[in-house]
Order: C-alpha cells, then structure tokens, then sequence
C-alpha cells in the first residue's frame, strides 16, 4: 500500500510541474510582441482606376509583372468575372478581425519558438481561384488569396474536386499560413522512403500543433471533426497495415498519394476500409511518431528538425493506442 501511495504522489507531483511548465510558456508567448496589420490589396485593386494605378504598383511592385501594359491591368478590373469575385470577397471577407487575432497569437508562438523569424508583411489578394497558392510565403511577403476561402460549396468551386474543396473554407485560412511556415522550417523531404515521408509530415503537424495549440487537432489537419475521429479511433490498424506490408522502408512512389497525400480517401485497397478511411492517414501517424519522439527524448526542437527519419523512429518508442 506504501509503494501505491508514494507512486500517486510521484504522479501527481509529475502532472503539477508539467502543467506549472506550461503555464509558464503560456505566460512568455503573451509577452512576445507582435505587430499584425493585414493589407487588403484585394480591395484597393478593385477600385483602382488609371489615375491611382501607378501609385498601387508602386507600393506593390511584386503583384504586377512588367511585362502587361497599365491597360492590361485596367482591363481586368473591368471583367465581369473579377468584378463578381470582387463582390464575393466584399461579401465575405469585410472584416478580418477574427484572422487578424488568430494571426497574432500565430506569430507570437512561432516568435517564442523561433526567434530568429520575424512577422511578415500580410497582403491579401485575388487569384482568380488558384487553389495550389492559396498562401505563398516569400522574403518576408505573406500573400493570401482570399479567393479560396469562400466556403466548400461556393459556386465558383464547381468542378473541383470534392476533397480539396473541402478546405476552402474560411477557418482553414490560419492553418494554411501555420503550414506553410512548419514546411519552411523542415525543409524539402531528403529521405525517399515511406518512412522518411511519414516523419516529415509529422514534423510539420508536430511544429504546427505547438504554434497553434488552442485549435482543434481536426482543423490543423484539415479535417472533418468525424474525420479525425476515424484515424483516432483505427491508430493501431492503420500502422498494422503499415507493419504488415512492409511499407516503412519501401520507396515505392505510389504509396505517397495513397496515404500522405490529398485525396479522395486512403487507399488500402481494402473496401471496407476506403469507404471510410479519410486522405492523409500517414501524415497522422507520422505526427504521432514524432510527438512520441519528443516525449520520450531530451532534445530540442532544433535537434528534432535535423534529426533523420531512422533515429527518430528507432527512439520514438512510438506504440499506437487502441
């Protein structure tokens, strides 16, 4: 009975100073200061005229390319299609107010972390719906095309894939700019392997989850509530099918699309399995593999990011839960 109660006070001393830990962390990042002002050149290019155009590219002179004509630029704000996408932003997009809070709380998290990372100039555009560029992030320039956030079932979506539809929607906004900055930070995928795939994503959702640790762990993945409950509650099978199979040190091309990628769903080319399974269920288990490294290791975030695929694996003690 002795060793019992010596073992409850030894977990509850654990849990008090893990949580004193984090609340002190919590303390810090409020204290980190930020400055967030979002410019909507979405809106300033919908009023531009050819009187004022010559003083919007100066400010913005990476938004027009040299080689179109004034006319070309005034042209298109005359097009029925961008003067539609124009009120359709107008629309949706009149006050940001909720984004600019969230991106505030982003870039004081990604600041604590990452000092050396400073918050970028925020521009709002319209991309004539480029999905594939929904957010670029380059030499200190966040551009976000508000074009793409319109709602899964906006009209101008028609003809694109349900499952990528499923993410333009407005409170993916922040989570793509927090994974475009978890990309930055990993760098390219240098191990080929299905394993080094997996732990690479999982890098990302692992650095992605510290910077926006308030969001559900469904919207950080870009999933449905009913679909992060389905990888949740299959951990053990998924990485069964994994061990089973082989897959880990395999480089077989055709395994990233199956289960790392966007898609219609995983394919484990099991029936009763692709009828539910939800896309990217590698980047799940990738996710929890390194966050299982991270517990169970003295290391750094620094040391996590150059650590190579095997080690973190082999040291992960990672064992899925039923």
């Amino acid at each position: 009975m002795k060793s019992i109660n010596c073992l409850k006070i030894i977990i509850i001393f654990c849990l008090v100073c893990s949580c004193g830990k984090e609340s002190k962390i919590k303390s810090e990042i409020k204290k980190v200061p930020v400055e967030i002002n979002i410019e909507r050149f979405d809106m300033l290019f919908a009023e531009v005229t050819k009187e004022n155009l010559p003083d919007l590219k100066e400010s913005y002179p990476f938004l027009f390319s040299k080689k179109y004509a004034d006319s070309v630029w005034i042209n298109k704000t005359k097009d029925t299609i961008q003067q539609e996408i124009n009120q359709e932003i107008s629309k949706a997009f009149f006050d940001l107010s909720v984004e600019e809070e969230e991106l505030y709380s982003l870039f004081q998290h990604i600041k604590f972390y990452f000092p050396e990372y400073k918050e970028p100039r925020i521009i709002t555009i319209t991309s004539d719906v480029d999905y594939r560029n929904k957010v670029v992030l380059s030499k200190g320039l966040l551009i976000v095309s508000l074009d793409t956030y319109l709602g899964k079932d906006h009209r101008f979506y028609e003809g694109i894939q349900k499952y990528l539809r499923q993410n333009f929607k407005r409170d993916q906004l922040v989570p793509d700019v927090a994974s475009m900055y978890a990309k930055n930070l990993v760098g390219p995928i240098r191990d080929r392997t299905f394993l080094g795939n997996l732990i690479s994503f999982g890098k990302e959702l692992y650095i992605k989850n510290l910077i926006l640790p308030d969001m559900t762990d469904a919207r950080k993945m870009g999933y449905s509530e009913e679909q992060y409950n389905w990888v949740v509650a299959n951990e053990e099978e998924i990485w069964r099918y994994f061990i089973d199979r082989q897959l880990l040190y395999s480089t077989e091309s055709a395994l990233m699309p199956r289960f790392l990628y966007p898609g219609p769903f995983s394919k484990f080319y099991l029936e009763e399995i692709d009828k539910e399974a939800p896309d990217r269920v590698g980047q799940f288990i990738g996710w929890k593999i390194v966050t299982s490294y991270m517990k169970n290791n003295n290391v750094s975030l620094r040391q996590l990011l150059v650590a190579d695929a095997e080690t973190i694996f082999n040291r992960s003690k990672y064992k899925p839960t039923r």
